[in-house]
């Protein structure tokens, strides 16, 4: 698996035609330089016949990796039975069955009450949806949202996510967006770690939301992400998970979990506020849903539903490939109980990862859920904030990414400064692939602090 350096090659040749025509926008290419030519599974191939094990995974979108026969083969159904490829959001039978899947994958008492809007193919546009959703149901136009939480690229999206960089040069995001701590315990906002870091964040929300001299009106929504993920795969304590369920209900403010990433077995729970036992207001999906198609929804309690028709729209809204693969994916997961492997397999790949924290004290904290997880990069040659943590060492990470890369091994980065290394492998992914993956990474970061 062998990245060979020095030489032009195929790659180079269709690199340079993107660099020429794309978008100065474009993000990956620019630290994973390949053209991929073929793929299966958890591996792709790029023009110069090199495999790399993917451990993006189309940022968590591949479920079941790239090109499942059980996706593959329900894309084919559609095209022999003659059925439409775009309905904008008519009805056809491979719709209904798709939502007869997912209804019958949530649990009951959140389904019985669910109903589902089908969005443009983004996630970010079914964030969209949910705020004016949640806007339109109570009347009120403030957004709760955390530190850290990433939601959307869109213009509205990205105005309740905490990554400050893309929003420098975009004005007039969306106003009355409030954010709040949200539990990062090796990084904690109130500077303590541990468990009080979230018993404080839970108490500091609650009296911000009875003050009345709070400067916040009340909310529309809160929303956030069980396990962050651009944010650095950091997972929330469930005693916080549980505390904001309690604090929002009580207060009759709708609760939105973005799912996102994390939803469709991704945390070894079908979806990732099952960990907490909870029932939210209102849940985003997209990725995986699809089954490798862009697809989204927004499933909702239906003492939300009032807003009219036409309220939010898409051309693309009726994918019917990307029904037929999302139904046919989630029930490979829920028949193979692909689930509790996730759970599995995350722990062993958590447990090999804290074992090279011990050996490599560059790496500052592992953390996740099921198979979300990201290894903090840390420069140990500065002085440690006072809860004893180490500043960030982007450059590092990157070296560390591009150590990976060259031993074919693709990993993207996150976290604040990109010095966190994130594991989003296929839900596929074997015993022993994750034990190639461990090594590989191992022999990475030896490479990169030499």
């Amino acid at each position: 698996m062998l990245k060979v350096e020095g030489r032009h090659s195929e790659n180079d040749f269709f690199l340079g035609k993107q660099a020429m025509r794309e978008s100065n926008a474009r993000s990956y290419p620019r630290r994973i330089p390949i053209s991929i030519k073929e793929a299966n599974g958890i591996y792709v191939k790029d023009m110069d016949g090199t495999t790399y094990i993917d451990c993006l995974a189309g940022a968590g979108t591949l479920a079941l990796g790239h090109n499942h026969p059980v996706a593959v083969d329900a894309m084919k159904r559609v095209f022999a039975e003659g059925g439409p490829l775009h309905t904008l959001d008519l009805t056809t039978p491979t719709k209904e069955a798709f939502i007869d899947e997912i209804f019958s994958s949530l649990p009951e008492e959140f389904a019985k009450r669910a109903k589902i809007q089908f969005c443009g193919p983004t996630g970010g546009d079914a964030i969209e949806a949910a705020l004016k959703l949640v806007k339109t149901a109570t009347g009120n136009r403030t957004i709760l949202s955390f530190q850290g939480g990433y939601h959307g690229a869109t213009h509205g999206t990205m105005g309740i996510s905490g990554n400050i960089s893309p929003k420098l040069n975009v004005q007039g995001l969306i106003p009355d967006v409030h954010f709040l701590p949200y539990p990062y315990q090796y990084r904690c906002p109130f500077g303590i770690g541990g468990d009080e870091c979230h018993r404080i964040s839970s108490s500091y929300i609650e009296n911000l939301l009875d003050d009345p001299e709070s400067g916040i009106l009340p909310p529309a929504g809160m929303i956030f992400e069980v396990v962050q993920g651009e944010g650095g795969s950091i997972p929330a304590p469930v005693e916080w998970v549980k505390e904001m369920r309690r604090i929002t209900q009580e207060r009759h403010i709708p609760l939105i979990i973005d799912e996102v990433q994390t939803g469709i077995g991704r945390t070894g729970k079908l979806f990732a506020f099952e960990h907490a036992g909870i029932m939210p207001d209102v849940i985003v999906l997209s990725k995986a849903i699809g089954g490798s198609l862009p697809l989204s929804v927004v499933i909702y309690d239906e003492n939300l539903d009032q807003w009219g028709p036409g309220a939010h729209i898409g051309t693309f809204r009726g994918n019917q490939l990307a029904m037929a693969a999302g139904t046919a994916t989630l029930k490979f997961i829920k028949d193979n109980h692909l689930v509790e492997q996730v759970a599995y397999l995350g722990s062993k790949l958590m447990q090999k990862l804290k074992g090279l924290k011990q050996a490599f004290p560059v790496i500052g904290d592992v953390r996740g859920l099921g198979l979300m997880i990201g290894a903090e990069v840390i420069n140990v040659n500065e002085s440690p904030d006072r809860q004893g943590s180490y500043p960030a060492n982007p450059k590092l990470a990157g070296k560390i990414q591009q150590e990976c890369f060259k031993r074919g091994l693709i990993l993207e980065l996150g976290g604040r400064h990109g010095s966190v290394v994130r594991f989003l492998p296929p839900l596929i992914i074997t015993e022993q692939q994750i034990e190639e993956v461990a090594a590989i990474f191992e022999d990475a970061v030896k490479a990169a602090v030499q």
